[in-house]
């Protein structure tokens, strides 16, 4: 059953849906690991290690509304199930217990590095059939770049 008739092409749709899809999932679990970190975080950067968190956070669930509002509106049904962002996740896991401050920074690098990779990806796959999509991949990207960015130098 589709409710909202899509602009797109039916294989438009497809590519389209599934970037979509996939950023979804990778926004959510990126929010849910970054939480699990900033709730187990500990060592002398606590403090600005656990306020970075929060701001990864709020990024990516402010862009996993807007990536499933845009999905709803081509006549994609986004999907946020835990069971299927637990099957559809590329982002490693995180240990159970205290993380130290350091492990925590580089959990984030390499999380907002898997999750900038393929967001580059469906920016490439969506830049003929969508363009606004493309557009608000490209959007979120740059924040998470920004992100993975400050993360880094955190590392340094």
């Amino acid at each position: 059953m589709s409710v909202v008739k899509s602009p797109l092409s039916d294989t438009d749709l497809k590519t389209v849906g599934d970037a979509l899809q996939g950023a979804l999932v990778d926004l959510l679990d990126l929010s849910l690991v970054a939480k699990q970190v900033h709730w187990n975080v500990v060592g002398p950067r606590f403090r600005s290690v656990h306020l970075q968190l929060d701001d990864v956070v709020d990024t990516a669930r402010q862009h996993s509304d807007t990536v499933a509002e845009r999905a709803s509106a081509i006549g994609v049904n986004p999907d946020g199930r835990a069971a299927t962002i637990a099957r559809s996740t590329a982002i490693n896991s995180v240990s159970d217990g205290w993380i130290k401050d350091v492990d925590a920074v580089k959990s984030l690098v390499d999380a907002l590095g898997v999750v900038i990779g393929r967001m580059r990806e469906r920016i490439e796959a969506t830049e003929t059939p969508d363009p606004v999509t493309q557009d608000l991949l490209i959007a979120l990207t740059a924040d998470l770049e920004k992100h993975a960015w400050m993360f880094q130098a955190e590392s340094a």
